[in-house]
């Protein structure tokens, strides 16, 4: 009985080894967990890398170079903030993650604020995405294959074990 070729074609679980890597080839995301996505449009993983994959089969890798806008978004200026230290936790760090809302919006447009900077009493807060503005190459090995269960296509995403392992933007 041969084998069935299992190729990523839509509502298929795809399992991806991967990196991300930066034009000068320094790895951003070196992957250590397993990617496990839902094929198909369901924008569950960048479009431009879904395109790359579909009807790749298990074993093949596929390199994709993305585009700011067709990743983590442009830099956007408006995103970083100053404030005052004195409204923060004395344990503050650069590097630490707030949630807050971007000033004039609703209190439900959360969006996390990264802590670039701390100096003068001020704190600088910076709400882009840490790989925003950067073209990105995404490599990707396809590891493993299997139709989506009926409940999976219907929320759109993979269910199970790994739920929290997928990239959600």
């Amino acid at each position: 009985m041969g084998m069935q070729t299992e190729k990523v074609l839509k509502d298929m679980v795809v399992t991806l080894d991967y990196n991300v890597a930066d034009t000068d080839g320094e790895l951003v995301d070196e992957g250590r967990e397993a990617l496990v996505y839902l094929h198909g449009g369901y924008d569950d993983i960048f479009p431009r890398i879904e395109e790359a994959l579909h009807e790749k089969q298990i074993g093949e890798t596929v390199s994709v170079r993305l585009q700011p806008d067709e990743a983590f978004g442009e830099y956007d200026p408006e995103l970083v903030q100053i404030e005052p230290r004195a409204g923060f936790p004395r344990e503050l760090e650069v590097g630490m993650t707030l949630e807050g809302a971007p000033e004039g919006s609703h209190e439900e447009d959360f969006i996390l604020y990264r802590v670039t900077d701390i100096a003068d009493g001020k704190v600088v807060l910076d709400g882009n995405h840490p790989l925003a503005g950067n073209v990105l190459v995404f490599t990707c090995t396809v590891t493993a294959v299997r139709p989506a269960s009926a409940e999976e296509i219907a929320h759109g995403h993979v269910h199970g074990a790994d739920e929290d392992g997928h990239i959600c933007h």
